[in-house]
């Protein structure tokens, strides 16, 4: 199976200065091959989505319970059940992390990389087209994006939310004004289930996969304890990360959490190292 491991290691080396501050390999990216960065603003707790532990205490394995998706062995969780019916089309990178403070500016900053671009222009789709991305601003930002591809633009980056602050979002602290954890349920694992499903289908479709890497990445994971009022907090000890195009075959699980879901336990990777091997693609 083609995944991370099979890059060579000097590849995973700390990007350099220019490209960690925007300047570097999108300006040198190859003709036709193009990256979306999804930024799901707020921290996706990797233990409600991508990263089940159905078997861990119940203060560690939350409310939601994992099922099957059409890649045999590969469980998400049942809040996203268009990713589980296209688990072919995207890998799963468990056990990431980065040392930087556990708030949202030093995780959004250890996570951007590169000079990408936000989506913008207005196209004719059908209504069917837009109704499979969702009527949300992430939506028809992730239709923008694929219409971006589609015109050549080599480096696109799409906000998930605009702030943790009075919007549901993927930061469940569990408190006000912040989101609880069942908006993952109701509000947010829809809206990014059919937004990342209808982009990487269609990409998918188009024959535009294979020169289009996506990547779909937050600041940082979640508390693998639930806390007192039923939220988790930031953790960026351990979390994963989507995949899909490019260099990475879907339709596998890379790595491993330990049983808490607490760190890393075999190929663990950093932002730099996913920043490092969209470098290699793009150039």
């Amino acid at each position: 199976m083609k995944g991370l491991d099979q890059i060579q290691r000097r590849d995973f080396l700390r990007i350099g200065a220019g490209a960690a501050c925007g300047i570097g390999f999108c300006s040198r990216a190859k003709v036709g091959r193009s990256c979306i960065l999804l930024s799901l603003t707020g921290g996706p707790s990797h233990l409600d989505t991508w990263d089940m532990k159905p078997d861990a205490p119940s203060a560690v394995r939350g409310p939601f319970r994992p099922i099957r998706t059409s890649v045999p062995g590969m469980e998400i969780s049942e809040i996203f059940p268009r990713m589980a019916r296209h688990a072919g089309k995207f890998a799963i990178l468990r056990g990431g992390y980065h040392t930087e403070p556990a708030t949202h500016e030093a995780g959004q900053q250890a996570t951007k990389f590169g000079a990408f671009v936000k989506p913008a222009g207005t196209w004719q789709e059908s209504q069917e087209t837009l109704e499979r991305y969702g009527t949300s601003r992430f939506g028809q930002d992730c239709l923008r994006a694929r219409r971006m591809v589609e015109s050549d633009a080599q480096c696109v980056r799409v906000e998930m939310f605009d702030s943790v602050f009075d919007e549901v979002t993927w930061d469940v602290h569990g408190f006000q004004p912040f989101s609880p954890i069942s908006a993952y349920r109701d509000v947010v694992g829809p809206m990014f289930d059919k937004a990342f499903t209808a982009l990487v289908t269609d990409l998918h479709d188009r024959g535009l996969l294979a020169t289009t890497m996506v990547v779909a990445m937050g600041e940082f994971g979640r508390t693998p304890k639930i806390n007192a009022v039923g939220g988790r907090d930031h953790y960026p000890e351990c979390w994963s990360t989507l995949v899909a195009g490019g260099p990475i075959a879907g339709g596998q699980v890379i790595g491993s959490s330990d049983a808490t879901g607490s760190e890393p336990r075999d190929h663990p990777f950093t932002p730099a190292d996913i920043a490092a091997t969209v470098e290699r693609f793009l150039t």
